[in-house]
């Protein structure tokens, strides 16, 4: 923990906050895949059976791949966070609590959407999930952004428009938790997500340039 000249204003290394983060997000990735259903005796008895279960499962495939690649992105953006920041103050640190807090629920959110994908509940589960994961993940580098010491080679503008990116990926699954409740194969436009940070995000990050906040 490092003090400034006064005694106060903490701030953090972030090498411990990155490492813990690590092991959550490896610890959910992991448990991605033990939801998914395992074919029983009666489902192995020959190659027609076992493709019948595994046809009738391929919702929790779809579930598992998409949700592998929401924590990996956000597990790379992160360990990126974690060479971006020399020091992290105290706000900055606490708001990974709900960003962790997210990730842990999101293998739950992904079992019960992969076993019943057409269920509007169900799609609007995994989508708030997503949508508060994502958004937790972009305060918590708008936080770095204004409040923490920043690496030689980073600008706060860069964090801040990094942050947007991901405010976009929330934003689109917040718009699909409510269209679920019209059609729940509105879980296809997720796909779409990363084109929604890179094009939602220099939206985000223009509309912030127009209208600067006091």
């Amino acid at each position: 923990m490092h003090l400034d000249a006064t005694g106060q204003n903490a701030r953090w290394s972030p090498q411990r906050i990155g490492a813990f983060a690590d092991a959550v997000l490896a610890i959910a990735i992991t448990l991605l895949v033990v939801e998914i259903k395992r074919p029983q005796d009666e489902d192995l008895v020959d190659a027609g059976t076992l493709a019948a279960f595994l046809w009738h499962e391929r919702a929790s495939f779809v579930a598992f791949v998409l949700a592998f690649f929401l924590l990996w992105a956000v597990w790379r953006r992160h360990h990126t966070l974690i060479f971006e920041v020399t020091l992290l103050d105290r706000r900055t640190l606490a708001w990974h609590a709900p960003l962790l807090l997210f990730v842990a629920i999101l293998p739950y959110s992904t079992a019960v959407f992969g076993h019943a994908a057409g269920n509007r509940l169900a799609v609007c589960l995994f989508a708030v999930t997503s949508a508060l994961l994502f958004a937790s993940e972009g305060v918590v580098r708008e936080l770095a952004a204004r409040r923490s010491t920043l690496a030689e080679h980073i600008t706060a503008a860069q964090l801040r428009t990094s942050a947007d990116a991901s405010y976009a990926v929330a934003a689109v699954f917040s718009a699909t938790a409510a269209v679920a409740w019209l059609t729940p194969y509105v879980w296809y436009a997720w796909f779409l997500a990363p084109l929604s940070a890179t094009f939602g995000g220099r939206l985000i990050d223009r509309a912030r340039r127009a209208f600067p906040a006091n």
